[in-house]
């Protein structure tokens, strides 16, 4: 949200800079993520000075060309080319010298010194687009006659300089999402911290009915969805461009002027937050404005040139025979007002947020006016801010009001009462604020202490603070304005101590966070919300198990996360795009899973959500130098960090089930197990999915599984013996078996074959190709034999090992090489 500093002054008398301005609005909970400096025109016309044209000749070789010399104040008068048809002698004009920057179409031009058909030109005679002063480039600017020599165009066209907040508005603070807003907040903040000062709205008092030649009236058919309506009527209004003190508002927070009327209503729904519509009252037939519902499916052509099909949900502003606007959200094409409009009809009104909101989803359309009705409006600002937009309207456009205030007001609302204890208050601080600091922050505030007994007060809260509605939100305002860093941290912290033989889950996350960050990875923290279209046709994570959010940020923010995955490739792909091709990220979080065969009472029950580690490899593992060649990321390398952390927790690898990683997620990778608990699930991932984000490298990735991990190291059993005393063995065998048969099936066979003196399997080479038939591999596998009480006998060894290569050759139909 932008504000400008020079229209936010306008209703708080305040003489601090923008930069200390700045660092009260983040303290007090309005962010202001920059402060930028703005000039009426872009670049502030630095350089551009009034000039006079001495002489205008035609060039010699150019027909559309003259040479003029320019009286710019210096000393010797300037050589100038110009195109223009329109330059004369004796002119007074606005002239870019070398070394200007003008902004033309958004794009910057330094004037310099040129030739110009074998002519010198020595600065630019400018139009009026050209100095971003207008879109006329019919010719150039000519000035009165009186119009000094020499002085800067800044000065000569009062060229104001301002600043602009950008204010990161959380949802929450709607109440102030314009200039009034924010200059009542920061008054709350002076006046508590400083001296009393308020933020004062302008006069409306001569308000007054001029006739009662046009009245419309209004009928609510939908009073849940629209509680309060209130309209007026302007007649003999003259649309035009608006007046420079009106565009020069609307420019300072970035918006286009479009004419007087609706530059009026934007301007009043940025000065206060209410938001207002412009009708052509020619346009209203029946002359009769209705509040209502459409029938499913009804055609409405929206300002924007499209037609839409309106649900039955959606609130419509009506005539007698057909929608006119969608309420709160977008106006229609053939009800707006236009540059033939002589009569206006003039609507504030306040909108159920939830209405508002589920059409602009539902439309895909979001406005200005959407964005504050969706997150609450105030009821009782809906008159003032129609006399506000009347009165102004007559000054910018001419014209009489020409009816009464049509008010509908299905349901009055004063204030919202909440019960506040000052003992609790104090808890949730951590301090002690006087109470006479607390009623002052709240008077600030503007909200009233109703009634006190002793600790207990019932506080009413105005109606523009749609968020304050418990004692804790009454808190949470209180210490922003006190301010959070005035609330010390004592050298005592009180805190509940429990025992558990659980392991202490957050110190195992650092000691695998310190282990990945140590090895060359980056932690990233990616939203949990996440596009539904992702689990679309999935087995492992369906479709239906996706937890939905009923109002959507957005199509691509509709779900919750059911795994890490697809986050994590959201940044890789970013990454990518920026070039930065070799990563290894990881990331801790929650993912979300619905279950809706689940049958129970509790609607919760159906849902449940488990912690995870997310681990991904792409690009180069060894970067190309002179010494080494460079290495890609691979299986095995995801596949050691794995069993590191696995190890590192007290797993046996050995010990641990293995099957294939599901084929929909998975180019190629394997699943663990553990006391049939799923611990992790790592492989490449598969092409199709790669493609959705356009990543056109392998990506490998890791999801271990958080909460099996701590439960079986809480159940595990640590056991210290003494290192062995007697030697082990290594003996190797090379086995041709089938294409077809899995490492882990040979593992697996060779612990279930000899349980006591195998200690580990080891893969460390494979071969197809020349001299192997067709269909088969050959695997070189290690094996490391060891007795603990004894050293072992070549006669026990090679017993071993004739056990092994006779279940081989019988379950695997191997041959030893």
């Amino acid at each position: 949200m932008k504000i400008s500093h020079s229209w936010l002054t306008q209703y708080l008398n305040v003489s601090k800079t923008p930069d200390e301005i700045s660092k009260i609005l983040t303290s007090i909970g309005l962010e202001v993520e920059s402060l930028e400096a703005k000039e009426t025109v872009k670049g502030g016309l630095v350089g551009v000075v009034v000039g006079e044209v001495l002489t205008c000749e035609k060039h010699p070789d150019a027909d559309k060309l003259s040479l003029t010399t320019v009286n710019v104040g210096a000393d010797q008068p300037l050589s100038i080319v110009c195109g223009a048809p329109n330059v004369a002698k004796g002119q007074k004009v606005l002239v870019a010298t070398v070394g200007a920057k003008l902004y033309f179409n958004d794009q910057e031009i330094v004037i310099k010194k040129a030739k110009l058909r074998g002519q010198l030109s020595e600065g630019m005679i400018c139009a009026e687009d050209e100095l971003g002063l207008g879109d006329s480039h019919d010719g150039i600017m000519v000035l009165p006659a009186d119009a000094p020599v020499g002085m800067p165009a800044a000065d000569y066209l009062r060229i104001e300089k301002d600043y602009q907040y950008e204010i990161g508005l959380t949802p929450n603070r709607i109440d102030a999402a314009s200039h009034y807003g924010v200059a009542r907040d920061l008054a709350a903040y002076l006046t508590y911290h400083e001296s009393p000062v308020k933020a004062n709205l302008p006069d409306v008092s001569n308000f007054k009915v001029d006739n009662n030649t046009l009245p419309i009236p209004v009928e609510v058919l939908n009073t849940e969805a629209c509680p309060r309506y209130c309209g007026i009527t302007i007649s003999g209004v003259k649309v035009a461009p608006s007046p420079e003190w009106l565009q020069k508002r609307l420019r300072s927070i970035g918006l286009n002027p479009i004419n007087n009327v609706v530059d009026v209503t934007n301007f009043v729904l940025h000065e206060v937050g209410q938001p207002l519509h412009a009708f052509d009252a020619d346009a209203i037939k029946g002359n009769k404005v209705i509040v209502r519902t459409m029938p499913e499916g009804t055609p409405f052509v929206t300002l924007d040139g499209v037609e839409r099909k309106l649900s039955a949900d959606d609130l419509m502003i009506c005539n007698e025979s057909e929608p006119m606007c969608i309420a709160g959200v977008f106006g229609g094409l053939h009800s707006g007002v236009t540059e033939k409009t002589t009569k206006v009809f003039l609507e504030s009104a306040c909108f159920n947020p939830v209405y508002v909101r589920k059409t602009g989803r539902r439309h895909d359309l979001h406005t200005d006016a959407s964005f504050r009705f969706e997150r609450g409006t105030d009821p009782n600002i809906t008159v003032w801010a129609l006399k506000r937009a009347a009165l102004l309207i007559k000054e910018v456009a001419g014209g009489t009001i020409s009816s009464e205030i049509v008010d509908v007001n299905s349901s009055p609302v004063n204030h919202f009462e909440v019960d506040f204890n000052i003992h609790r208050a104090w808890s949730l601080i951590g301090k002690q604020i006087p109470e006479v600091d607390i009623e002052k922050i709240l008077e600030g505030l503007e909200i009233r202490v109703l009634k006190k007994n002793g600790q207990q007060w019932l506080l009413g809260v105005p109606t523009y603070r749609v968020d304050v509605r418990r004692e804790a939100d009454v808190v949470e305002d209180i210490l922003r304005i006190y301010g959070y860093n005035n609330v010390e941290i004592g050298a005592k912290v009180n805190g509940t101590l429990s025992y558990t033989k659980k392991p202490d889950s957050l110190q195992m996350q650092n000691i695998v966070s310190d282990y990945l960050s140590s090895n060359g990875f980056a932690e990233i923290m990616c939203n949990s919300l996440t596009k539904g279209g992702y689990y679309e046709g999935l087995a492992t994570f369906p479709e239906v198990n996706s937890v939905k959010i009923l109002n959507p940020l957005s199509n691509e923010l509709n779900v919750l996360r059911q795994t890490l995955l697809f986050g994590g490739l959201e940044s890789i792909q970013r990454n990518i795009n920026f070039r930065n091709l070799n990563l290894k990220l990881y990331e801790f979080g929650n993912c979300y899973v619905f279950k809706p065969e689940v049958k129970s009472e509790k609607p919760l029950d159906k849902y449940s959500e488990h912690f995870s580690i997310g681990i991904w490899l792409t690009g180069e593992n060894i970067k190309e130098h002179w010494m080494t060649k460079p290495e890609r990321q691979n299986f095995y390398h995801l596949k050691g960090y794995v069993h590191s952390i696995l190890s590192r927790f007290g797993f046996s690898i050995d010990r641990i089930e293995a099957s294939e990683a599901p084929g929909d997620i998975y180019a190629y990778g394997l699943t663990y197990k553990a006391q049939g608990k799923h611990l992790v699930t790592y492989g490449m991932v598969s092409p199709e999915i790669l493609r959705q984000f356009d990543i056109k490298t392998d990506v490998f990735f890791a999801e271990i599984m958080w909460l099996p991990l701590m439960d079986m190291i809480a159940e595990s059993k640590i056991q210290y013996q003494e290192l062995p005393k007697f030697p082990e063995v290594r003996r190797d065998l090379a086995l041709l078996i089938d294409s077809s048969v899995k490492y882990e099936q040979i593992r697996k066979l060779a612990f279930e074959t000899e349980r006591k003196l195998l200690k580990s399997v080891n893969l460390f080479d494979v071969y197809q190709g020349k001299n192997i038939p067709e269909g088969k591999k050959s695997y070189a596998i290690s094996y490391i034999l060891q007795d603990e009480s004894k050293t072992l006998t070549d006669e026990q060894i090679d017993r071993t090992m004739k056990r092994l290569i006779d279940v081989y050759v019988r379950e695997l139909g191997a041959q030893i090489r």
